[in-house]
Formats: C-alpha cells, structure tokens, sequence
C-alpha cells in the first residue's frame, strides 16, 4: 500500500540551451530544480534545508524558474567565468539565444539587462507568440519527457529530480554524439 501524497507543489522545472553552430554544436547545457510543496504551517516549523531534506534533496537543488536564474543560465551558457561579472567582459564569437514568450523570459529584470547582454556580444530573439515548432529546442524537450523518462511516478520529490537530471544527461550526451552527423557541410 502507498499512502496518496497531493501533488501540488511538487515539481522539477529544467532550464537548457541547444547549440545548433559554432565550436559547442550539439551540447546541451541545462539546470533542473525541484519545487517543494507550500507549507500551509504559519509559523514554518521547518528550515529550508530540513524541508529539502525530508523530500531526498540538497537546499541548491530546491528553487524555481525566476528572472535570476535565468539570467545566471544565460551567462553561463555565453561562457562567462563565473568569478567574471565585470562589465567590460565580452565574448569573442557573436551568441544568438532564441527564446520563446515565458514570462520569465520577457520580465522587467530579463529586460534591463538586454543592453548589458549586447554589449557583451550576447542577442536575446523572441519567437513569435504560440508557435514552439519552430524551436529547436522543443523536440528534446518532447524526447526526454516521453521516451528518456519512461517511469512517471516516484515516491519522492529527490528520485523525481534525480530522474529528471538522469535524462537530461543522457540526452546531452546523445545530442553532441550526434552532432557531427546532423551538422555536416558539404
């Protein structure tokens, strides 16, 4: 017998990128965290930590998908040392990140640091609204949620995330091992 847990709340959001030119063809960077239910307590009874603990994971595994996060992906993903933020850094090769209309993608903050991203030879592209076939990106998205992830159910938060993350991984793995074959020239 399982006992039912409700399962509002309990979540794992993934943030990646798909390289389709240049010298990073085929690799496919991601972040995945894991959203824990919302305590109903008024007074939290519980740490952080102690929460992320009672659902099999890490503190820096729990969290969601905010402007921050994503701006901190987008950096990384240009190549940005991580102990580089200063504004004079700029990456050699131009960066095109096509993006589709998430909310997180068009906030104010995401906004305000357009001009930053341009200075640093970094172009943030919209799709336009309610038309993910043309992202690249969606079909792995699709891959690895229907044929990488073939188990749905998990007993906890933590088996969930990690499953996420096993999937991701190889997934990545299987995309740069294709890449010199999809992106040949003639």
């Amino acid at each position: 017998m399982v006992p039912y847990e409700a399962p509002q709340g309990r979540r794992v959001n993934a943030m990646g990128a798909y390289f389709t030119h240049g010298p990073l063809t085929g690799a496919f960077p991601f972040v995945s965290f894991a959203s824990l239910p919302k305590s109903r307590a008024k007074q939290p009874r519980k740490t952080e930590a102690e929460r992320a603990a009672d659902h099999g994971l890490l503190p820096e595994e729990v969290g969601g998908l905010d402007a921050e996060g994503f701006l901190a992906f987008l950096w990384t993903i240009a190549g940005r040392p991580a102990a580089e933020a200063s504004e004079s850094w700029r990456r050699d090769r131009p960066l095109v990140i096509v993006l589709d209309n998430y909310s997180v993608h068009k906030s104010t903050r995401v906004k305000e640091e357009v001009e930053r991203l341009r200075a640093a030879n970094i172009e943030l592209f919209y799709l336009p609204s309610y038309s993910p076939e043309l992202s690249k990106i969606e079909p792995i998205w699709q891959d690895v949620k229907y044929r990488e992830m073939q188990t749905r159910s998990y007993t906890d938060l933590g088996a969930l995330k990690r499953a996420v993350d096993r999937a991701l991984a190889a997934k990545a793995i299987m995309l740069r091992e294709a890449a010199p074959l999809l992106h040949r020239t003639a």
